[in-house]
């Protein structure tokens, strides 16, 4: 019968199909779990300069306090007098198949978009993944700067994070705008994330973060003198920073992006079972239906002879 080929082959198109989501759910948890370890080293990392970061701000605060001097602070912290121009950094992913992970972020990005106009700050978006990218070239497209394919295409990379890092610092030095801000998914859980917008430059400290700090000449009860200078110090650890926060971007970024495939993956692998468990009870009603047809038919006929 030509209901029961149809359903056939129904059937097999359906398995192939979960056959094929079964392997990419396994794929993407595979990457997820390595992400996962690249997050912790990424923020132990980032934790550690940091650290020495607001120990020498916390020492030039205890110094402005008891001298009543005044430190001007290296250049990548040092807020704009007028903000007039915006780099807007998405992350997003190249391919789709990860549920509501891409549009999640173009919501927000139009969002931080409108916010910047009603500023009347001029906005620039350099996108890392096709789908932000494809989404404002539909829409906005004269706000594109660029984008950046297939990065980290095997897992985050600390290299390739230092040298979208550079490029983005070197920007800023010659004044190409004033303020940069990322916008990412940040990774809770395999199934849980939150979409982030995070100012990168000028460099922000937390207060809080920095009153708990305790001055970098102070150990205990014993104060020691070091070198170089400590605004030296400063200028260097701050290209350090900003590096570990883009790397740990990405990191998240990605792990987001694995966990919400994974997710994905695994709801329509059983909504590919649920199918075949119904199209097969399916399958096997009709045809048990046309058996009982036919051994009708042969009952009536050799009764009929």
């Amino acid at each position: 019968m030509a209901g029961l080929k149809e359903l056939r082959n129904r059937i097999e198109a359906v398995k192939s199909t979960h056959k094929i989501t079964s392997a990419m759910k396994m794929v993407a948890a595979a990457r997820l779990r390595k992400a996962q370890i690249k997050i912790g080293t990424a923020e132990n990392y980032q934790k550690a300069i940091l650290t020495a970061i607001l120990r020498i701000l916390a020492d030039l605060h205890q110094e402005e306090l008891e001298k009543k001097v005044f430190h001007i602070l290296p250049e990548m912290m040092r807020p704009k007098k007028e903000v007039k121009k915006c780099l807007l950094l998405v992350f997003s992913s190249d391919k789709g198949l990860c549920g509501s992970y891409n549009s999640n972020i173009n919501r927000k990005l139009l969002q931080e978009i409108e916010f910047f106009i009603k500023q009347n700050i001029e906005v620039k978006v350099f996108c890392f993944g096709k789908k932000a990218y494809d989404f404002l070239r539909h829409r906005k497209p004269e706000l594109l700067l660029g984008i950046k394919e297939d990065i980290a295409k095997k897992g985050p990379d600390f290299a390739e994070s230092s040298e979208i890092a550079q490029e983005i610092m070197e920007m800023y030095k010659e004044h190409n705008f004033d303020i940069c801000s990322a916008i990412f998914s940040e990774f809770k859980t395999a199934i849980s994330r939150d979409i982030k917008t995070e100012q990168l430059l000028p460099i922000k400290i937390d207060e809080s973060a920095l009153s708990a700090a305790e001055p970098i000449n102070k150990f205990g009860d014993a104060y020691y003198g070091y070198e170089p200078d400590r605004l030296q110090m400063l200028e260097k650890l701050l290209p350090i920073i900003f590096v570990a926060n883009i790397f740990e971007i990405i990191t998240q970024s990605q792990a987001s992006e694995y966990g919400a495939r994974m997710s994905a993956m695994d709801s329509a692998t059983r909504n590919a079972n649920e199918m075949i468990s119904e199209l097969t009870l399916k399958y096997n009603t009709i045809r048990q239906s046309a058996i009982t047809t036919e051994l009708i038919e042969i009952i009536a006929g050799a009764e009929a002879i």
